[in-house]
């Protein structure tokens, strides 16, 4: 039963209603991750990936204060392309919903609104974590605690490489939250498929990963799963090509005082515009990569 004070998308209710399966996307990939009109684009596609491999989508945002759980072509291309949609964490929904304003929803949220809806399998392009420099600046972001709390699988193509990556998978072991690592012994790094990291745990099929996600919550352990999908080799920027990259944005970052839950949004727009689009081309690769294994994961699981 999903909460009252979601509004389903009339294809979303019939959906759940019915056991189907339905997988959640987030909405600040397109508000804040990529650039108009690349990103209504995106949101469509994906969307159609989502029912061509059996699985209903459910884009998740708050448009004028209402949570909605599903989006007509109309609310994605207002999300798209309305410089007015705020980036809302868990933090922001009762602000945003409270003066009925339009809000993207990050990891954090989206997952806290697909677990009220019912909904268990969630796809995004990749996961926040710890930023670097945490020791000095406690920069931390709250899909961690989510993902110790929530009961919703995430799909994505690991943290984003902005960030410390160590540090963040500590972090996930410290919260409990298995990580999960799709065909590879290896820990991606969203643009990349290597790390430097080992893969906490390797599944190497949608069906392994539903086992897992029924064993955890059948076992009554609360919180999400991680499983981690490396972009695909053909679509992927070298580890240590993007590594320069991010290096020069994050000194062009500090320059310019942004910090806090705009440094993300920067970050990944000065690395398109530092790779002439390359990064925003393996960006939209990977979600679409996601997509497909999370319809796959949803299938399996409702099954």
């Amino acid at each position: 039963m999903s909460h009252p004070s979601l509004h389903l998308a009339p294809e979303v209710a019939d959906a759940l209603a019915d056991g189907r399966p339905v997988v959640a996307l987030e909405s600040t990939i397109i508000s804040h991750g990529m650039p108009y009109p690349q990103n209504v684009a995106m949101a469509t596609e994906v969307e159609g990936i989502v029912r061509d491999h059996g699985a209903v989508p459910a884009t998740i945002a708050i448009l004028d204060g209402r949570l909605c759980i599903g989006l007509s072509p109309d609310q994605l291309e207002l999300l798209a392309s309305d410089g007015n949609v705020t980036k809302v964490s868990v933090r922001d929904l009762p602000y945003v919903v409270a003066r009925g304003q339009h809000g993207a929803t990050t990891v954090a949220a989206t997952m806290r609104l697909a677990a009220m809806a019912g909904i268990r399998t969630f796809v995004t392009g990749g996961l926040g974590g710890v930023h670097r420099g945490a020791q000095q600046t406690f920069d931390v972001s709250a899909d961690l605690t989510e993902l110790g709390q929530t009961s919703v699988a995430v799909v994505s193509a690991g943290v984003k490489s902005i960030l410390d990556i160590g540090l963040t998978l500590e972090t996930l072991e410290t919260l409990g939250v298995p990580v999960l690592v799709n065909g590879s012994d290896e820990f991606p790094s969203f643009y990349s498929r290597s790390s430097g990291h080992a893969a906490p745990m390797r599944v190497d099929s949608a069906t392994e990963v539903a086992a897992v996600m029924r064993a955890k919550w059948e076992l009554g352990i609360d919180g999400g799963i991680v499983i981690a999908n490396p972009i695909p080799v053909e679509d992927e920027i070298p580890a240590d090509e993007i590594g320069a990259i991010i290096d020069q944005a994050l000194g062009d970052m500090d320059a310019l005082g942004i910090h806090g839950k705009d440094a993300t949004p920067y970050l990944l727009g000065r690395i398109v515009e530092i790779t002439g689009g390359a990064s925003l081309t393996a960006n939209i690769a990977l979600v679409r990569h996601n997509a497909r294994l999370g319809a796959a994961i949803a299938v399996a699981y409702a099954g």
